[in-house]
């Protein structure tokens, strides 16, 4: 456990970085901004002028280490994360500081499980991929309507926009991201079929019934890293999808004293376990202003010991999840949560 208080921002300048910053400060943490850009780093906004700087690429894994040290905890918003996430996560493993990321990237997740396990626990620091709206929400949701359990035979999660506005690191991302998805089928990690399947979802209000696909996200790994699930299917309204797609859709634009966009979201997940089934969800606003108040009570529940160890691990492995979720609820406003014990078969 560490009691530093100081928390380098990578990508602090890119537009969730700037919402994590803000966060950081609003929990009377220290944020440390860091970037590759000196010119960028050098424009940040009046409220963050007074901040720390650092400059620094990926490529130099001294000049990283050097970056992190001093802080207590990294929290990584710059994508493409297949480029930023392992050299960064293993420079806060070796300077001695937890790592924490927003990742959607099921390769990214991958690689951080697979090569910084053990570095991590030697080093007694936590890696913590996918601390965000993507991966780390829906895990936290299935995690905590297990209920201290981790066996479920199927699990639906269906993810809803009402619409995407995608930022430029999410165009340069899913750009980079050309990895075949994968799901849970009979217990392992599969590859999602080249033919998506696709159908309707009856999402929670304010969304309603909506065409789907399959489109799963970092959730999969997050997921089969600490619970044994028989199935699991991941959608994404196809909407958003068209959204995403479109080139001309432009990016998001403030609408509140918070910087925040009007999109609105649901995240909808259907755990089946023998013949009962069950379903929870949360809604909010803003799926990059809501990754800061996720990945931020991580990294504060990593500085103040309030976590389950070190090691590379899921959100829900990493945290109480019922207790993160309702303090995002109630004390951050960040979403809203739902809950139905007894729900019928999912529509798909």
């Amino acid at each position: 456990m560490t009691s530093n208080d100081r928390v380098l921002v990578y990508g602090a300048t890119g537009h969730t970085g700037r919402f994590v910053v803000d966060e950081l400060l609003r929990r009377g943490l220290v944020p440390v901004l860091a970037g590759r850009s000196a010119e960028r780093l050098a424009a940040v906004p009046a409220r963050h002028a007074g901040l720390e700087r650092r400059v620094v690429g990926i490529d130099d894994p001294d000049l990283l280490r050097q970056a992190v040290a001093g802080t207590g905890a990294v929290i990584n918003c710059a994508g493409p994360f297949l480029d930023t996430a392992l050299p960064l996560a293993r420079a806060a493993v070796d300077s001695g500081a937890h790592y924490l990321d927003v990742t959607a990237e099921q390769p990214v997740v991958q690689a951080l499980y697979r090569d910084l396990d053990e570095p991590a626990r030697a080093a007694g620091v936590a890696v913590v991929p996918a601390m965000a709206f993507y991966g780390g929400l829906a895990d936290l949701l299935l995690t905590a309507a297990l209920d201290g359990g981790s066996r479920a035979d199927e699990v639906e999660v269906a993810i809803g926009l009402d619409r995407w506005w995608p930022t430029a690191g999410t165009r340069a991302t899913g750009a980079r991201n050309t990895a075949t998805r994968l799901v849970i089928r009979d217990g392992a990690l599969t590859a999602l079929n080249a033919s998506a399947p696709s159908g309707t979802w009856s999402y929670p209000s304010p969304l309603g019934d909506q065409s789907v696909v399959q489109m799963p996200f970092s959730e999969v790994i997050t997921i089969d890293r600490h619970l044994d699930v028989g199935e699991l299917r991941s959608y994404l309204n196809t909407a958003s999808l068209e959204d995403l797609r479109d080139a001309d859709t432009p990016a998001p634009a403030s609408t509140d004293e918070h910087g925040r966009s009007a999109q609105r979201f649901v995240v909808d997940v259907v755990v089946r376990r023998g013949t009962d089934t069950w379903r929870t969800s949360a809604t909010g606003r803003d799926i990059y202003a809501v990754s800061a108040p996720i990945i931020v009570e991580g990294a504060v529940r990593l500085l103040d010991g309030r976590h389950r160890g070190p090691g590379a691990v899921a959100p829900g492995q990493a945290f109480d999840a019922a207790d993160v979720l309702a303090t995002l609820e109630r004390d951050h406003g960040a979403v809203a949560l739902g809950a139905d014990r007894s729900v019928g078969a999912a529509q798909r």
